[in-house]
């Protein structure tokens, strides 16, 4: 279907530029949002006669998303969740989740805003973008961990799961034979005869 975009939609275009995309994603996302119309003859009109007006708005909430993104850029969110000791999480932290804790923060962003390819499975310090208009976006850093000590030290650039990997194989002991040739393997089985002895006294008794 081709449309007509509204607002600049990333990888497909800027306001007035008429692109091709899909039916299901138009009539499930672009036109029911207000982000497109269909590009006929009669949408072509209108959206020329209103090109102005259009232009004017979109520069009024892209004034207002880059005043709100001083406050946010580079903001820290904390998320205590439980988790194994290889560090996945039981469970997962989803866009929601990442809305909800900025809200608490004082930063009024949407759930749709959180640019999220998946949602975080892993603890540590995640590098997420937020998307405050369309021309607009931060990056914004989360700490995942399982108690407040433990994101503290991420904070500090300490990687946790690797600290306590370290600790549990500190108290791992090995035997060491300091006789051992390197590659050898020890036991306690006699050792054989040289093969010359073996000979000669094959020979001894035979004589």
């Amino acid at each position: 279907m081709d449309v007509i975009l509204l607002e600049r939609i990333e990888k497909l275009g800027a306001i007035g530029d008429v692109v091709k995309v899909k039916n299901g994603y138009a009539r499930n996302f672009l036109l029911p949002n207000g982000k497109a119309l269909r590009a006929n003859e009669s949408n072509r009109k209108v959206f020329e006669s209103n090109r102005e007006k259009i232009e004017a708005d979109n520069a009024q909430r892209r004034a207002a998303a880059e005043k709100e993104s001083q406050s946010i850029e580079g903001a820290s969110i904390q998320l205590i969740r439980q988790a194994s000791n290889t560090g996945q999480l039981y469970g997962s932290v989803s866009a929601r989740d990442l809305a909800e804790a900025l809200e608490a923060d004082g930063h009024k962003v949407g759930r749709n805003n959180i640019v999220l390819d998946r949602p975080i499975k892993a603890l540590g310090v995640h590098e997420v973008r937020v998307s405050l208009h369309p021309e607009v976006s931060v990056t914004i850093r989360v700490n995942v961990a399982r108690s407040p000590e433990e994101a503290e030290l991420q904070a500090k650039g300490v990687d946790v799961m690797a600290d306590m990997f370290e600790k549990d194989t500190a108290g791992f002991t090995e035997d060491y034979d300091p006789n051992a040739e390197p590659g050898e393997i020890a036991t306690d089985a006699p050792e054989a005869a040289p093969a010359e002895e073996t000979a000669s006294g094959t020979a001894d008794e035979e004589a």
